[in-house]
């Protein structure tokens, strides 16, 4: 089940200063996210340890997910644009066929 979303509070950097463990304590408590703000320019949040964990994670498969992608243009580097996007469609449309063709009705059909 997913976590509601949660209030950010912004702060000055001196009020964090002077209520910090009041304000770990409803980070903790996942009441509160907190973007700290020095002479009014946001320079730090401080959030949860699962949600720096989640975040961390996030990070991660969309580097992994930017690596795919940069092995795939590098795979198909010497290939016209144009080449690429009518084989894109040509397979877009085999499979939007395939998915038709296994419909309830076109299983009954070839029963």
């Amino acid at each position: 089940m997913r976590e509601p979303e949660l209030m950010t509070q912004t702060m000055k950097i001196s009020d964090v200063k002077n209520t910090l463990s009041s304000v770990v304590d409803q980070v903790y408590r996942k009441e509160i996210r907190v973007l700290v703000e020095k002479s009014g320019i946001p320079v730090a949040a401080i959030i949860s340890a699962d949600e720096l964990k989640r975040f961390t994670q996030l990070e991660r498969e969309r580097e992994e997910r930017f690596a795919v992608i940069d092995r795939m243009r590098e795979a198909f580097k010497d290939v016209p644009p144009e080449e690429i996007e009518r084989e894109a469609d040509r397979s877009v449309t085999e499979a939007r066929e395939r998915l038709r063709q296994r419909t309830p009705e076109a299983v009954a059909r070839s029963a």
